[in-house]
């Protein structure tokens, strides 16, 4: 199990941006510790900033910087499976051609969907399943219906160079994804205890909901503008029951070190 996360602001938000970004990864911390990354980016920037590296969330979480002016955010923590966490590129955030994104879950058919792409697989040793969810994003100007290709499971986001302002976010079969509205900020994450570890340390008030499996989203100024549905695989079962807890200790050293930052700001 991976954990995603991110936010969508309003420009009229006063949310503090590395706090609540760090308050996020500390939610999904124990959900991986192969690697962490983070995305953000602001109205006058087409393409995100991306910070990764192969550690567990609280070797970057005192270092998360990001704008007042980021407006969009997404956040990874990796149990990998498929692509092993020494090659970088197979680390989230990951890239195909103009899209940058973070995904939860396991995609079967990664290789024969990324085969008719020759930007696929752009670094060398790259086999990461997830590219495949982001080549079809890419390739289809994110309409949602392309996601019906994709055999296995599912929780991702992804912004587009192309779409200034928006982040795209879908929930397939067997992976969770929860959305926590607020006044100017809107908040998705792995977990309902994430977005509870955003309302405590960064003064916010969430309206939070499950977002149902086979939802396509795309969110833009703290709002919902567009939900779409799509044929997800229903047949998916994981061979393996996997815990939703990974690195217990890593939300557990994430959580006392978030309430010193916060403490701190």
């Amino acid at each position: 199990m991976c954990g995603i996360a991110g936010y969508s602001l309003s420009a009229r938000s006063a949310l503090d941006r590395t706090l609540a970004a760090q308050s996020l990864l500390a939610g999904i911390a124990e959900r991986g510790a192969d690697a962490v990354g983070y995305a953000h980016r602001s109205p006058a920037e087409p393409y995100p900033t991306v910070v990764k590296q192969r550690t567990p969330a609280s070797e970057l979480l005192d270092r998360i910087d990001v704008p007042a002016g980021a407006t969009e955010l997404l956040v990874h923590v990796r149990d990998y499976t498929k692509g092993h966490p020494s090659i970088a590129a197979n680390n989230h955030p990951v890239r195909h051609g103009p899209v940058i994104g973070i995904h939860n879950g396991i995609i079967l058919n990664d290789d024969e969907l990324l085969a008719p792409f020759s930007c696929a697989r752009s670094e060398p040793r790259m086999t990461v399943d997830s590219e495949a969810i982001f080549a079809l994003a890419a390739h289809s100007h994110n309409d949602p219906l392309a996601l019906e290709d994709l055999t296995g499971s599912l929780a991702a986001a992804w912004m587009d160079s192309r779409v200034s302002g928006t982040i795209f976010a879908a929930r397939g079969a067997g992976r969770p994804l929860w959305i926590g509205a607020g006044r100017h900020e809107l908040f998705f994450a792995s977990t309902r205890r994430a977005l509870e570890v955003v309302e405590q340390y960064a003064a916010v008030k969430l309206r939070k909901s499950e977002v149902a499996e086979g939802t396509f989203l795309e969110l833009r100024e703290a709002r919902v503008v567009r939900a779409a549905t799509f044929r997800h695989d229903v047949d998916y079962v994981d061979p393996i029951a996997l815990p939703t807890v990974r690195a217990p200790e890593e939300g557990v050293s994430c959580l006392e070190r978030l309430a010193v930052l916060a403490a701190a700001a």
